[in-house]
C-alpha cells in the first residue's frame, strides 16, 4: 500500500489506479499514528485517503484541556485547511476524476458536519461523534464565543449539507448530550440530501478508538465501520 508524508498530511491508496477519496478529518489530538492507521484502513478497502494535519499552519501545539483548545480555534480556518485537503486529494493521480467524501471523529466529526455544508467538491460526510454544540458537552463554557472563530454551531449548518450524511454517535457519551444528537436529526430533516444518524447502546465517546482501551467498544466500532464503507462505497463510486 503505497503511503506518503504531504505538507497537507499522511496519503494512503491503494496503488492499483485511480479509487475514490476520502479525506479524513483527525480528533483534537491532531495527526496521530492512529488517525494515520485509519487512512491506511480506508486504502486497504479501496479509497485514497488523506489524513489532513489541521494543524500544520499552527506552529508548537499544546493541547493542555481539549475544550478551551477546541473553542479557540477558528472554524473558517479550519474549514480551509480541510478545503485544501478536498482540492489536492481531486486532483492527485491515486483519485484522477473519481469523487471525494470526508469522514472526521470527534472535534473532525464536527468539522465533518461543517464541511458537508460548507466546503465544495464532496459526494458524501460520515461524522463519528462529532460535537454539535457550543452550549452543552465538551465545548460548553461560561466565557463567551468568538464569533469570528465560531460564527454557527454545527447542527445549526445541517438542513444546508450539499452531500449526503451519515452520523455515528455513543448513547453514553458525556461529550456529545443525546439533546444535541436530536437537535441534529431534526436539521437534517430539512436537508436537500440524504441523511442518516445511527446511535449505538453501551458506547461513549470516541467508541472507534482501539488504542484507548476504556472508550473502545468493539461490536459498536466493527457496526459503524462496515456501514460507513458500505456508505462511502454507494456514494463515491
Amino acid at each position: 500500500m503505497p503511503a506518503e508524508e504531504l505538507d497537507l498530511g499522511h496519503l494512503a491508496y491503494p496503488g492499483t489506479g485511480a479509487s475514490p477519496g476520502v479525506v479524513v478529518i483527525h480528533d483534537v489530538w491532531g495527526l496521530s499514528d492512529h488517525t494515520r492507521d485509519l487512512a491506511g484502513r480506508l486504502a486497504d478497502a479501496g479509497f485514497a485517503a488523506l489524513a489532513v494535519n489541521l494543524y500544520r499552519r499552527l506552529g508548537e501545539v499544546r493541547i493542555q484541556d481539549p475544550g478551551p483548545w477546541i473553542r479557540g480555534l477558528s472554524d473558517p480556518g479550519m474549514l480551509a485547511e480541510i478545503q485544501a485537503g478536498i482540492d489536492h486529494l481531486a486532483s492527485h493521480p491515486a483519485v484522477a476524476g473519481h469523487r471525494v467524501g470526508v469522514v472526521g471523529f470527534c472535534m473532525g466529526g464536527m468539522y465533518s458536519l461543517l464541511a458537508a455544508a460548507g466546503c465544495r467538491g464532496l459526494s458524501a460526510a460520515v461524522v463519528f461523534y462529532g460535537l454539535l454544540s457550543h452550549g452543552e458537552g465538551l465545548l460548553r463554557s461560561p466565557a463567551p464565543l468568538d464569533r469570528v472563530r465560531k460564527p454557527r454551531e454545527p447542527f445549526a449548518v445541517a438542513a444546508e449539507i450539499r452531500c449526503p450524511l451519515l452520523g455515528f454517535f455513543g448513547e453514553d457519551d458525556d461529550f456529545v448530550p443525546p439533546g444535541d444528537v436530536q437537535r441534529l436529526r431534526d436539521g437534517l430533516a430539512g436537508a436537500a440530501h440524504p441523511a442518516e444518524i445511527v446511535v449505538y447502546p453501551g458506547a461513549g465517546h470516541a467508541f472507534l478508538n482501539d488504542t484507548r482501551p476504556a472508550a473502545y467498544r468493539p461490536e459498536a466500532a466493527q457496526r459503524a465501520w462496515a456501514r460507513m464503507l458500505e456508505f462511502l462505497g454507494r456514494e463515491l463510486r
